[in-house]
């Protein structure tokens, strides 16, 4: 099995151009826990349901909710590559409703 890479510029997970097209500036990008699930950004509010915390290790993932591609952001900052870490499902269970949570909470 290959692995996938993403594009990306310099050492910067904003700049990711997923395997399937996706960008921050298109359908955007989600940070994400080490299971894919969605976390909530905002420290000064409680965690709403469906979303997880903020990982207590601070190990951070950039998810496509299009295709649901995960991307290691240690990685990409490191060595300015971004490999497809894991995929999950990104149209049933707890990782489609945190997608949901997110969007409606950003909306």
């Amino acid at each position: 099995m290959s692995i996938e890479f993403a594009a990306v510029t310099g050492h910067d997970v904003t700049t990711i151009t997923c395997v399937c097209g996706n960008t921050v500036g298109d359908e955007g990008l989600i940070q994400a826990n080490s299971e894919g699930i969605p976390i909530h950004i905002r420290g000064d509010t409680p965690v709403p349901a469906g979303l997880a915390k903020w990982p207590e290790d601070g190990e951070l993932y950039t998810l496509c909710p299009s295709c649901g591609r995960t991307y290691r952001d240690t990685v990409i900052e490191e060595t300015g590559t971004a490999p497809v870490a894991f995929r999950v499902d990104v149209t049933a269970g707890p990782v489609a409703e945190a997608i949901r949570v997110h969007w409606g909470l950003s909306t």
